[in-house]
């Protein structure tokens, strides 16, 4: 199956019209015709089976002939990460995260970050794209960039985590989790976070974890964090 995607979709569609990128693709990329059926979601978790009525090139109209609502994970993952060096690893990052299963993405400009500037645009359809790949029926959100400090003077919910290399005492982050609970886990950038960091996000009561034996690269980091979560409450 090949999921596409658009966010105006939703469970009292009938009707849609896709736009000129993505109805030169249906129609002359991936040749479909009348009577052909295409799924797509609108990211929020539905799931809609589709019948090409017109397949223009230009304006390839289908009509919605069901839909099936998917039910989301029992918890609710806010990974914020600081901005790697180079933009592929945290696209990386992204795309893994998507299939995996996240909900919000803040990326957090830290002391040592050495990139503070992204564009959320390109970050945007990695997620699109990860989450077309996997079949996956939620768009995780992307949060624009934010000051470290200025992340920490929100109000959160649920299990708070920051992990470092530090040596300092940690718990390990898969003995802490909790089945059924939302987490935030904060990942630092290339350089860790600095040690006034730790402080803060500590008096704001985030537990101080550790990932595992060896030192990970911020992408490394943030990736198994996230799989750890999954792990533990499948």
């Amino acid at each position: 199956m090949q999921l596409f995607y658009n966010p105006d979709i939703t469970e009292n569609t009938t009707q849609f019209t896709f736009d000129k990128d993505e109805s030169r693709h249906i129609v002359k990329v991936l040749r479909k015709t009348s009577g052909d059926t295409l799924h797509i979601t609108n990211g929020n978790g539905w799931l809609f089976a589709a019948e090409i009525t017109i397949p223009d090139i230009k304006n390839c109209v289908v009509n919605i002939v069901s839909k099936t609502f998917k039910e989301k994970q029992s918890y609710k993952l806010h990974l914020a990460v600081a901005p790697t060096k180079m933009n592929d690893r945290y696209e990386w990052f992204l795309e893994k995260a998507t299939e995996i299963g996240i909900d919000t993405i803040t990326p957090i400009i830290c002391d040592h970050s050495e990139r503070k500037v992204i564009k959320l645009d390109r970050f945007e359809k990695i997620l699109q794209s990860a989450m077309k790949q996997s079949l996956n029926c939620y768009l995780p959100k992307l949060n624009e960039a934010i000051s470290f400090k200025d992340f920490l003077n929100q109000e959160f919910k649920g299990q708070l985590f920051i992990a470092h290399c530090e040596e300092t005492d940690k718990k390990s982050l898969k003995n802490e989790i909790e089945n059924n609970k939302d987490i935030t886990i904060l990942i630092g950038p290339e350089g860790d976070f600095s040690v006034k960091e730790i402080e803060m996000a500590i008096a704001n009561s985030f537990i101080p974890v550790t990932l595992g034996d060896t030192r990970l690269r911020t992408e490394t980091a943030a990736i198994v964090a996230c799989h750890s979560v999954a792990f533990i409450n499948e």
